[in-house]
């Protein structure tokens, strides 16, 4: 039986993804400059190598994983490029602000770079699991690191500065906290699973198995009180309680959950000012252009309002790359609220591309855990995904008024390099998973082929009367 090679179909959908990527950065040059951008070779150049680079650790280390995870990767961090190199002039013009395309490339280097490394020494992804109690301990050094420092950027601590170096440490957070989640979930399953009392319809779990849900509930809230992360919070207990329920088939952890993050949430914006502005701003967005004394308590921010705006003049298929005002929100245009520029420059078709794009990337990590027949592969191959989809869930939930903005970081398509290279070790792991998992699967396959082989070559024989 012979099927498509997986690395044919990933080599051709990573030059699809470069067309793409080249095309969008050729367009932007002529839409604001009139001509094709001068850097243009160099950018294709490197573009081309990333690509070929990662396909060929791809090839050589994970030759049967999945196809499409590198190319939706590939593609994201593309797009993230031309999204910064249409910014920059705005910017400057501006905000007299300093190019971001140029260190954004640099980090995605070494974010590719980083996966690389990782395909080539992990080998084995079940290793992770000896490393339980380590990846806890790292994981709660990087979640309470900010707390430590000083610095506070736009009202949150979520940053750690050494010098005139910067980093994230909650980017690399989400990874290691899988990792130990679900260490720690595989061999507690069946007695998260099965035990419990019968109430109001729903199988609540005893108080000695409602430990870890509270103990990471009381993390999470330390969290958002010590450095006024609301997004970082919200992804670390949400992706908990998913996992939580992926390992155990119980709706009634997702209510307990629900109900604690609620009550979390409220007691935490009705005492944390930074907290409480943040949901202001998304309750009354355009209150923030009434005079200072009619406006709700704790209102400062404009950034929703223009966002939606933004949105409203983008119309089905947007105003055109360049030919919008994406500048007006203000630094967040670089981060989180660069999800506005796509809404307005390409519109609610362009939205719509690139959220699929994401839900397909999450789509295939679902698959690779379907298909992992370890427990703790499945269980981390589902987490991963799961970090994706709630991360871009808050993102793009919050700038388009969903639910209060957070500041975090939207996967591969905001500046940052800490975001940058956190979200390809994770693209590396989601490899190296589906690598193992379709290894076994063409084993299987293998296998039954040949003895189906042997048993249409075996010769009848009958039985004498």
């Amino acid at each position: 039986m012979r099927g498509l090679n997986p690395r044919r179909t990933e080599a051709g959908l990573l030059t699809l993804a470069l067309a793409v990527v080249v095309l969008g950065y050729a367009g932007t040059g002529l839409a604001m400059q009139g001509a094709l951008p001068g850097q243009l070779p160099g950018f294709t150049a490197s573009q081309a190598c990333l690509a070929g680079a990662a396909h060929l650790a791809v090839r050589r280390y994970t030759p049967y994983a999945d196809p499409l995870i590198l190319p939706l990767a590939f593609l994201l961090t593309g797009l993230s490029l031309v999204l910064l190199a249409r910014l920059d002039p705005a910017y400057a013009a501006k905000y007299d602000s300093a190019p971001a395309s140029g260190g954004q490339l640099v980090w995605t280097v070494v974010g590719v770079a980083a996966a690389v490394l990782l395909l080539r020494f992990l080998g084995n992804y079940r290793r992770l699991q000896r490393y339980l109690y380590v990846s806890m301990a790292v994981s709660l050094a990087l979640l309470m690191a900010p707390a430590f420092f000083p610095g506070d950027t736009y009202g949150a601590k979520r940053w750690v500065f050494l010098g005139p170096f910067s980093f994230q440490p909650g980017e690399f957070a989400k990874v290691t906290i899988v990792i130990f989640f679900a260490g720690f979930l595989v061999p507690r399953r069946d007695a998260l699973a099965l035990t419990g009392r019968r109430m109001c319809g729903l199988t609540l779990p005893h108080g000695r198995h409602f430990g870890p849900i509270a103990a990471v509930w009381l993390l999470s809230l330390l969290v958002l009180v010590f450095e006024r992360d609301l997004g970082t919070s919200l992804l670390f207990f949400g992706v908990f309680i998913a996992m939580l329920y992926i390992a155990t088939e119980r709706t009634s952890w997702v209510v307990c959950g629900i109900a604690m993050a609620a009550v979390g949430a409220t007691a935490v914006g009705a005492a944390e000012p930074h907290v409480r502005g943040r949901i202001m701003a998304w309750l009354h967005p355009f209150d923030i252009y009434l005079p200072p004394d009619q406006r709700p308590p704790g209102l400062v921010s404009d950034q929703a309002a223009q966002a939606l705006f933004g949105f409203g003049s983008g119309g089905v298929t947007g105003t055109g790359l360049g030919q919008g005002h994406p500048e007006l929100i203000g630094f967040a245009g670089r981060s989180d609220f660069i999800l506005t520029t796509v809404g307005e420059e390409l519109g609610l078709a362009g939205m719509m591309a690139v959220l699929l794009l994401y839900t397909l990337l999450v789509q295939r990590g679902l698959r690779t855990a379907i298909a992992c027949d370890n427990p703790f592969g499945k269980l981390l191959a589902a987490g991963l995904s799961m970090v994706l989809a709630f991360q871009v869930f808050i993102v793009t939930a919050g700038v388009t008024g969903l639910m209060p903005f957070t500041g975090k970081a939207l996967p591969f398509l905001a500046q940052g390099g800490s975001s940058m290279v956190a979200n390809w070790l994770l693209v590396a792991l989601l490899l190296v998973i589906s690598h193992q998992a379709g290894a076994k699967q063409r084993a299987r396959a293998r296998q039954l082929h040949h003895d189906v082989q042997e048993q249409a070559n075996t010769p009848l024989t009958m039985s004498s009367p």
